[in-house]
């Protein structure tokens, strides 16, 4: 049985992503500090005999974590919200940074299969669209959302270095905005904020007049892509993401809809450095993973509204 090993095992993509291991039959090692999360999502796998799960940072020595060879690595523990990367900036950079180099020894070790969780951000607020991977991106090194912005960038830079000069089996996979089951409802990206705000009967908050697009992929499909991106050869970068771009208020509309309310909106000022556009240029992982979302967004907004519905006390 080969052994995987989750780095930010208890947050919203490496919960799914654990439950997609175990069923694909990999033992598997959850990581996770619980920094950004409480542990909840891991409930219905804690009991699996095949699942083992170890409070600890990536940035502690991954010695202390993992006495035992691994075989395959995904690195999935940084803060991903603004919210939450901005409220603990110093982490997210050790995250993406000492963290990575961390896992990149342990890798080395054990001549595993390392999958670095890159981001849409790294294009920055892109100056074309759709962003292909070759695309090197418009950053501001400074911004608020550079703490995020950069230390993903430097991540890559350093899965690239040692899959040169070390031979690091590594892989890079660029995430474009993800939601669905297992998201915090209280995280701040706009999917999970207008199903609670629809559900509670509040007006959706927008930043901005809400002409600004994102293309939204459902966490099924996600995870689909990095097991995939994990046991081929691809090196990456490779974007994965759902290319279908929806302006925010076609986005309001379309919640509103599923959930059964009428749309109300709210405007606030635009925050700095948030990106116009997001649409990823798919054609990489198509051809070198024959990957596709395969989830239209009104049946995954379905499937998040009645997970949040339950997860959050207020709604009835």
């Amino acid at each position: 049985m080969k052994v995987a090993l989750v780095a930010g095992s208890s947050g919203f993509i490496g919960s799914n992503l654990s439950r997609l291991l175990l069923d694909e039959g990999y033992q598997v090692i959850g990581v996770d500090d619980h920094s950004t999360s409480d542990g909840t999502n891991l409930k219905c796998l804690i009991e699996t005999p095949q699942f083992s799960f170890i409070n600890a940072s990536v940035t502690s020595n991954f010695e202390e974590f993992t006495p035992e060879p691994v075989d395959l690595i995904f690195h999935l523990a940084s803060p991903a919200s603004p919210p939450k990367y901005q409220a603990l900036g110093l982490e997210t950079i050790h995250a993406n940074t000492l963290g990575t180099e961390n896992l990149i020894s342990l890798a080395l070790r054990d001549s595993a299969r390392l999958v670095f969780a890159s981001t849409s951000e790294i294009y920055g607020d892109p100056l074309v669209s759709p962003q292909p991977e070759d695309y090197w991106g418009n950053v501001n090194p400074i911004g608020p959302r550079s703490v995020y912005d950069e230390s993903k960038r430097m991540g890559e830079t350093l899965i690239s270095h040692f899959s040169t000069r070390e031979k690091l089996n590594g892989a890079i996979v660029r995430i474009f905005n993800t939601y669905g089951p297992g998201m915090d409802p209280h995280d701040g990206r706009v999917v999970s904020t207008f199903i609670r705000q629809a559900l509670a009967g509040e007006p959706f908050t927008v930043y901005g007049d809400g002409s600004q697009t994102r293309s939204f992929c459902y966490v099924d499909d996600l995870i689909d892509g990095l097991l995939k991106m994990a046991e081929s050869k691809e090196s990456g970068p490779i974007n994965l993401g759902n290319p279908m771009e929806y302006d925010l208020i076609s986005l309001g509309n379309l919640i509103a809809e599923v959930v059964g309310v009428d749309p109300r909106f709210e405007f606030k000022p635009l925050p700095q450095d948030d990106p116009r556009q997001r649409k990823p240029d798919i054609s990489r992982a198509n051809q070198l993973l024959n990957w596709n979302p395969t989830v239209r967004l009104e049946e995954g907004i379905a499937k998040t509204a009645d997970w949040i519905k339950k997860k959050v006390s207020f709604v009835d």
